[in-house]
């Protein structure tokens, strides 16, 4: 390799002095690695004369190459680099939801603020299809509702959101400033198929077990503001996290669930094996912004 840049900066300065003083090195290196490299080749690359060289005709077909090589080479030393260092390449990543000015879409915006060489694709299903796609290295890492115990996969708790419960305005309890399970006792609940609807559905058969009558709970295959609107039409009530709350809607009302222990822990998961440093970087900005309120 050394040969050829030495090569390439003859092939500069049209002369051995220059080149070697701009390398760094002496003359006759400069004068003995060219000429084998021409040796090897086989060819004349320059024509030597008292002010200087010239290129020969192969030599000038030859160096064009070589240099568009060179820079190749360097461009592929300086991504490699830059991937190793996290700022440049892709990160997969798997959410529930993307709400605006939520915690999980202010996390991705200052990511790709921070990092505009990564390239970020979001793919948006349930904590069970997340888990499925990391498993096929489909993904690099999700964010999901609770604090799932997986043997193969880690976790890491990032942020909280009260829970809410989500009735029509219209609703005899609707004017509450809070409402309890007891009183959600008898009620139809609308949940999502998608989404965090398959946690929802079992949060509300923990909650409600042993209660009479045994909750309704109606699941359909719609979006988050169809299901909204269905709840804001009196088809029923939901339950969801702090930041749905963020969404423009019209027709109901979220009301803290009072006695619910504590807040919906949001949580990432990844691959174990996975040593991409563009995801270790937003790991550390997650706990990072998590770290002070924990909030939505």
């Amino acid at each position: 390799m050394a040969s050829y840049v030495q090569a390439l900066a003859v092939a500069e300065y049209l002369n051995f002095r220059h080149a070697a003083n701009a390398l760094g090195v002496a003359q006759s290196s400069v004068s003995a690695r060219v000429k084998a490299l021409e040796d090897d080749l086989g060819v004349l690359l320059f024509e030597r004369h008292a002010r200087g060289v010239r290129l020969t005709e192969a030599g000038r077909h030859f160096f064009e190459r070589v240099a568009a090589g060179v820079d190749q080479l360097d461009h592929a030393v300086k991504t490699a680099g830059m991937t190793a260092s996290g700022e440049c390449g892709r990160l997969h990543i798997g959410i529930h939801a993307l709400i605006p000015r939520s915690f999980l879409a202010e996390l991705i915006w200052r990511y790709r603020e921070n990092h505009p060489g990564i390239g970020v694709e979001i793919t948006e299903g349930t904590a069970r299809d997340a888990v499925m796609q990391l498993r096929a290295d489909r993904l690099d890492v999700a964010f999901v509702a609770g604090t799932p115990e997986l043997p193969d996969c880690h976790a890491r708790p990032i942020w909280t959101e009260p829970l809410m419960a989500v009735l029509p305005e219209k609703h005899s309890l609707a004017g509450q400033s809070a409402i309890s399970w007891a009183e959600m006792v008898g009620e139809t609940f609308l949940v999502r198929y998608g989404g965090t609807g398959p946690q929802v559905h079992d949060h509300i058969v923990l909650r409600l077990a042993g209660r009479w009558p045994t909750p309704s709970i109606l699941r359909f295959d719609v979006g988050r503001g169809t299901l909204l609107s269905m709840v804001g039409q009196g088809f029923g009530i939901t339950i969801v996290g702090a930041a749905t709350a963020l969404l423009p809607t019209s027709g109901v009302v979220f009301l803290p669930v009072a006695d619910e222990p504590e807040p919906v822990t949001f949580s990432a998961i990844w691959w174990p094996s996975n040593r991409s440093a563009a995801l270790r970087n937003l790991l550390t900005l997650a706990s990072d912004m998590g770290r002070p309120s924990r909030t939505y």
